[in-house]
């Protein structure tokens, strides 16, 4: 349960920083509490977006950019650091020697925060994971709310929770850094495979980071853990709260397991099939744990098991997740966007990969500086062409070159056109870059709707195949 205590803000000097989502979120909650708020950004003023820079006016907060001056930094009691921002810069280690706090939005969200929680983190499916974890909770007619990396800052959410209310929170890596009372009830890791490497020294710092997410825990919560992975299996017996493990590749004692194509928990030495593959619309086995994780927290909420299989056969998942967009000419389009990670885009590969039909894979962006080994053996199996983007191009065929043809594109309507060409009928193309979006896109949504419009273009010319403008 969090304490929702009104932690006193009154007059506290405070310096938000990035000029995103979930800091004009922060410098907005604070200075409605009263705090003197000073809003960062690295970038000018000028290019943040309006609803940043409206905050002057709206809520008399400070905007800042460039480099803040340590005769400022003297007077701040609170930094509050967006997920973007690295926890090493200057800011915010000069408040680290002096007399004062460093959080999150996500910590400072859980200080005012009525109700309980379900937080999810992994590497890949989280957003999956938390949708279906709300829309369960909602159709039983549980009051729930769903935010955090999935979209709405946590921050947005204080107002409407009361002690009724399960908050269901995604959480990345970045948010689970700058925690320190934050306490799921209920608390998942799906999964913990390399990505971010561009940001921490090594494998084990990121996983120790997605770790956070049980630290806090206590004797009466939940940890909900994939016994299929080395990383969080290896978690179980350190965890303060209860722990639930799931599997898609073994029968467990006492956990919710795939068994054929039964979804499957068993407790106290009964088992129940909870629903079947069959009944599932989300393609791959990686959507059968997210679902399986879903189904644990689901019970672990008091849902019951006819309602949570009526949802589940109504759940199609999420934007940018192996979404399908269109069948052209007896080509099938899917849109994995969100897929930034290797791991991400070797489980979308992997998901298509259940016939004989080859797949046109789309892939590069902004590299994480990750190998994309791991892809060669789905690529030699399952993949038609390779289709290249992005800043790490090169590096991507100096890695996969020979493995199967590859065609460079120069954006992602070339891919799209390039793709759609170098297809046969009953093929898949699949947009799963194993890359950030920000050499090209705002953001994996950006890419995504980028891919989806270059898609229905296609689909308005398909009478004159290949020769889309």
């Amino acid at each position: 349960m969090q304490t929702g205590i009104k932690v006193e803000l009154t007059g506290k000097k405070t310096l938000v920083l990035g000029a995103g989502k979930s800091g004009i979120a922060s410098a907005r909650f604070l200075a409605e509490r009263g705090a003197v708020v000073s809003l960062h950004d690295r970038n000018d003023v000028e290019s943040w977006p309006e609803t940043a820079r409206s905050l002057n006016k709206t809520h008399n907060v400070d905007l800042l950019s460039g480099q803040i001056p340590s005769r400022f930094l003297d007077q701040i009691e609170l930094i509050i650091i967006s997920p973007g921002v690295p926890t090493n810069t200057i800011p915010a280690q000069y408040i680290d020697r002096k007399d004062g706090e460093l959080i999150g939005e996500v910590e400072l969200a859980s200080r005012f925060l009525n109700g309980r929680v379900v937080g999810i983190t992994g590497s890949n499916g989280k957003t999956t994971t938390t949708t279906l974890i709300g829309e369960l909770l909602k159709d039983e007619g549980i009051e729930t709310q769903v935010g955090g990396n999935i979209g709405t800052p946590l921050l947005s959410l204080v107002e409407t929770s009361t002690d009724e209310t399960w908050t269901v929170v995604e959480l990345s890596s970045y948010q689970l850094e700058t925690i320190k009372e934050f306490r799921p009830n209920i608390a998942i890791c799906l999964n913990v495979t390399p990505n971010h490497l561009d940001r921490y020294g090594s494998f084990m710092e990121y996983a120790a980071a997605k770790r956070r997410i049980f630290m806090n825990q206590q004797d009466a919560d939940l940890a909900i853990l994939n016994a299929d992975d080395e990383i969080t299996a290896s978690w179980m017996s350190e965890l303060s709260g209860n722990v639930t493990l799931f599997s898609v590749k073994r029968e467990l004692d006492t956990g919710l397991f795939l068994r054929g194509r039964d979804l499957i928990c068993r407790a106290n030495g009964k088992e129940k099939v909870l629903t079947s593959r069959s009944e599932i619309f989300l393609r791959g086995l990686h959507n059968v744990e997210n679902i399986l994780a879903a189904l644990a927290a689901g019970l672990a909420c008091g849902v019951s098991p006819d309602s949570m299989r009526d949802t589940i056969k109504n759940f199609k998942g999420v934007e940018h997740r192996i979404e399908f967009v269109a069948e052209i000419e007896g080509v099938k389009f899917y849109n994995d966007s969100k897929a930034t990670s290797v791991d991400a885009a070797s489980k979308a590969l992997e998901a298509l990969s259940d016939g004989e039909e080859k797949t046109v894979l789309i892939l590069g962006g902004r590299g994480k500086n990750a190998p994309y080994a791991p892809l060669i053996d789905l690529i030699e199996r399952s993949v038609r062409r390779l289709i290249l983007i992005g800043e790490d191009a090169e590096n991507i065929e100096s890695q996969l070159g020979g493995r199967a043809e590859i065609v460079r594109a120069k954006s992602m309507q070339d891919a799209v056109v390039k793709s759609f060409e170098n297809a046969e009928k009953g093929d898949s193309v699949l947009l799963a870059p194993a890359c950030a979006s920000f050499d090209m896109f705002k953001n994996f949504e950006e890419r995504g709707l980028s891919f989806k419009r270059a898609v229905f273009g296609l689909n308005e010319n398909s009478k004159t195949r290949f020769k889309v403008t």
